[in-house]
C-alpha cells in the first residue's frame, strides 16, 4: 500500500466527515428548534423518553447532540435527571440509523433495482439536487434540505473513497496482524473507545469500520468489541460538554457512560462465556457494513431493554459518583439558566429560550409597577426599595440576555432567526426602558414623602384608574409573546395618551386654582410623562412581536388600524372602562 493510498484514505475521512457534519447541520436548521422544544416538554415518563431520544437522534443523525442538549437541559433546570435517563437510553438505539443506512455501499447484485438501492448510485443525484436547491433557491427550508443532500452524497462519496483506499490492506500480512490482536475483547473494546472519543461520533467511527470490512479482511470476532468500544468512546462529548455546568448536568452525563459501561460489559461477558461453550463459528467470517449494522443496533436495543428497568439504579449511581452537596441541596433554580451556551448549537431552540427569559424579565418588571401602583394609596420605604431591587435585577437580565443573543448572532442562522434575533434584542432593551420608567414612579413618590407632600383625593382617584390602564396595557403586552393581540395595545395606548392630557390639563387648573404646590405639579408631571413612556414601549414592544409571527412579517400601518370597526369598538370599551372620574 503506498502514500497515494494513504493520502486517499484520510482524503476519503475527511469527505466522510464533513458530509456527516453538513447533513447535521442541515437537519438541525431544517428541525428550526423544534425537535429540542419537544425533547423538553413530551418526557413525562421513561418509555415516552426513550421513543422520543430514538426518534430525535434518528431524525438529526447524532447520539452526541442529542446528548450534549439533555445535559444543557439538565443544566439549566429544564430537565430534571430522572427524565433525562430515557432520553439518553433512546438516542443510544437512534444513533444506529445511520449505520443501516451506510450499509447499503455493500449491497452486491446484477439487479438492477437492487443496485439503484445503493448510495453510489443515487448519491449523485442528491448532490445536483442539493446544489440547485442551494444556488437558485431563495427558501430557508429549500436550502437546508440542499444542504442535507449534498451532505450525504459527500458522506457516501467519502466512504466509497474510503473503501477503495483500504482496498489493498486486504495483501498486507501486518494489517491482518493488527486485526487479529484487537480480537481480544479488552484491545477492541480500547481500540472502539479511543478512536470514537478522537472523532467524537459513534455514527462516523461505525462507518470508518463498515469501510475497513469491503477488503474482506476484518472479521466479527475483530469487528465486535470494536463496536462496544464505540459506544463507550461516544460519551466523551457528554462528558466535555459537562466540563464547566453544574453538578446536576455532570451526572446526567455520567449516566451516558455509566450506561454504555454496564450494557457494554454485561453484553460482552454473556456472549463470550456462551461461546466457550457454543463456540459461534460466525466470528471467524468477514464481516460486512450490513452485519456491523446489525450487531450496533442488537447491542443498543438489547442493552436499552434490560436496563430500562433500572432506570432509577442510574439515577441513584449518578449520585454516588457525583455526591450531592449541601449548597446545592439548598439552591433555588435560578430563572436564566435557560439561557445555556449548548443551546446556541440549535440557533432556533436558542431562540425560543432568549424568548422565554425576555418573558421573565417582563413579569419581573410587571411586579414592580403593581408595587408602584401601591404607593399611589400608601407609601412605604419598603415598596420603594424593593422597586429598585426589581430595576436591578431586570438590568441584570437585560445584560445576560443581550450577550446570549449576541453570541447566538455569530453562528449561522437563516433570515427569519436573525430577524427574530434582531427583535428579541429591541423587545429587551424596552423592557428594560419600562423598568426604568417605573423606578422613576418610586422616586417620584419618595420625593413627596421626604417633603411630607401628598396629593389631593381627587388626584389619586385620577392616578388610580391611569395606573390600572397601564397595567392592563402591560398584560396585554405581555400577551403578544403567546397571541397576536395588537389592536387591543394600540387601543389601549389611544386611552392612555388622551387621559395623560387631560389629567395635565386637571392639574395646570388646580395649579392656578391654588390646590396644589408647583413642586406637587412637577411630580404629577413626571409620573404621567413616565406612564406615557411606558405605554410608548409596550407599542413598540408590540410591534416588534407581531413581526415574530411568520404570516406578519411587516409592521402594522397605524392610520390604517385606527380605520377598523373592531378597532373603534375596542378603543370605545377602553375608554369607557378607563374614565377618568
Amino acid at each position: 500500500m503506498s502514500v497515494f493510498h494513504f493520502l486517499t484514505l484520510f482524503g476519503g475521512l475527511a469527505l466522510f466527515l464533513y458530509g456527516m457534519e453538513l447533513m447535521g447541520k442541515g437537519l438541525e436548521q431544517a428541525s428550526g428548534g423544534r425537535l429540542e422544544k419537544i425533547l423538553e416538554n413530551l418526557t413525562s415518563n421513561v418509555f415516552k423518553a426513550v421513543l422520543l431520544g430514538l426518534g430525535v437522534t434518528s431524525v438529526i443523525q447524532s447520539s452526541s447532540a442529542t446528548t450534549v442538549m439533555v445535559v444543557g437541559f439538565v443544566n439549566s433546570g429544564i430537565m430534571p435527571l430522572s427524565r433525562a435517563i430515557g432520553i439518553i437510553m433512546g438516542a443510544n438505539i437512534g444513533t444506529t440509523v445511520t449505520a443501516w443506512i451506510l450499509s447499503l455501499a455493500g449491497i452486491e447484485s446484477s439487479n438492477f433495482f437492487i443496485q439503484l438501492l445503493k448510495p453510489t448510485s443515487f448519491s449523485p443525484v442528491l448532490a445536483v439536487i442539493g446544489i440547485i436547491l442551494l444556488m437558485f433557491s431563495k427558501k430557508e427550508k429549500q436550502r437546508d434540505i440542499g444542504n442535507i443532500m449534498i451532505g450525504f452524497a459527500i458522506l457516501m462519496f467519502g466512504m466509497d473513497t474510503m473503501s477503495g483506499a483500504v482496498e489493498p490492506l486486504a495483501d498486507v500480512p501486518a494489517f491482518t496482524n493488527i486485526l487479529l490482536m484487537f480480537s481480544n475483547p479488552i484491545l477492541g473494546v480500547l481500540a472502539g473507545a479511543i478512536l470514537t472519543a478522537i472523532i467524537q461520533s459513534s455514527s462516523a467511527s461505525v462507518g470508518i469500520l463498515q469501510a475497513l470490512c469491503m477488503t474482506g479482511s476484518v472479521k466479527y470476532g475483530t469487528a465486535l468489541p470494536i463496536i462496544m468500544g464505540q459506544n463507550i468512546g461516544t460519551c466523551i462529548t457528554a462528558i466535555l460538554s459537562a466540563i464547566g455546568a453544574n453538578r446536576n448536568a455532570k451526572r446526567a452525563a455520567s449516566v451516558h457512560l455509566l450506561f454504555n459501561l454496564i450494557g457494554t460489559t454485561i453484553f460482552l461477558s454473556v456472549f463470550y462465556t456462551a461461546n466457550l461453550f457454543m463456540d459461534f463459528p460466525f466470528l471467524q467470517e468477514s464481516a460486512t457494513p450490513v452485519g456491523i449494522a446489525a450487531i450496533h443496533t442488537t447491542f443498543n436495543v438489547t442493552a436499552t431493554i434490560l436496563l430500562l428497568p433500572f432506570n432509577r439504579m442510574f439515577e441513584k449511581l449518578a449520585y454516588l459518583v457525583i455526591r450531592e452537596t449541601e449548597e446545592e441541596k439548598q439552591a433555588t433554580p435560578k430563572t436564566l439558566d435557560i439561557l445555556d451556551e449548548r443551546f446556541l448549537e440549535v440557533p432556533g431552540y436558542a431562540l425560543e429560550q432568549g424568548k422565554a427569559a425576555a418573558v421573565a424579565m417582563f413579569e419581573e418588571t410587571r411586579k414592580s409597577l403593581l408595587m408602584a401602583g401601591e404607593l399611589t394609596e400608601s407609601y412605604t420605604p419598603d415598596r420603594v426599595t424593593k422597586i429598585k431591587e426589581s430595576e436591578d435585577l431586570v438590568d441584570g437580565y437585560e445584560d445576560q440576555i443581550c450577550q446570549y443573543l449576541l453570541a447566538l448572532s455569530r453562528r449561522t442562522l437563516s433570515t427569519e432567526e436573525s430577524q427574530r434575533l434582531s427583535i428579541l434584542l429591541h423587545t429587551v432593551s424596552d423592557i428594560e426602558t419600562i423598568s426604568d420608567q417605573v423606578c422613576g414612579i418610586a422616586i417620584a413618590y419618595k420625593g413627596m414623602e421626604s417633603r411630607e407632600e401628598s396629593f389631593s383625593e381627587k388626584a389619586v382617584q385620577e392616578l388610580r384608574v391611569q395606573q390600572e390602564a397601564v397595567e392592563a396595557l402591560v398584560d396585554e403586552t405581555m400577551g403578544m409573546f403567546e397571541k397576536n393581540a395588537i389592536m387591543g395595545i394600540y387601543a389601549y395606548n389611544q386611552v392612555i395618551e388622551e387621559m395623560v392630557g387631560t389629567m395635565k390639563e386637571r392639574h395646570v387648573l388646580r395649579l392656578m386654582n391654588n390646590e396644589c404646590s408647583v413642586s406637587m405639579g412637577m411630580r404629577m408631571t413626571d409620573i404621567l410623562n413616565s406612564f406615557e413612556r411606558i405605554a410608548g414601549r409596550c407599542m413598540r414592544i408590540a410591534n416588534y412581536l407581531s413581526q415574530m409571527d411568520e404570516k406578519e412579517l411587516e409592521i402594522h400601518d397605524h392610520e390604517h388600524l385606527l380605520a377598523l370597526s373592531d378597532y373603534q369598538e375596542l378603543y370605545r370599551q377602553y375608554k369607557e372602562k378607563y374614565a377618568l372620574p
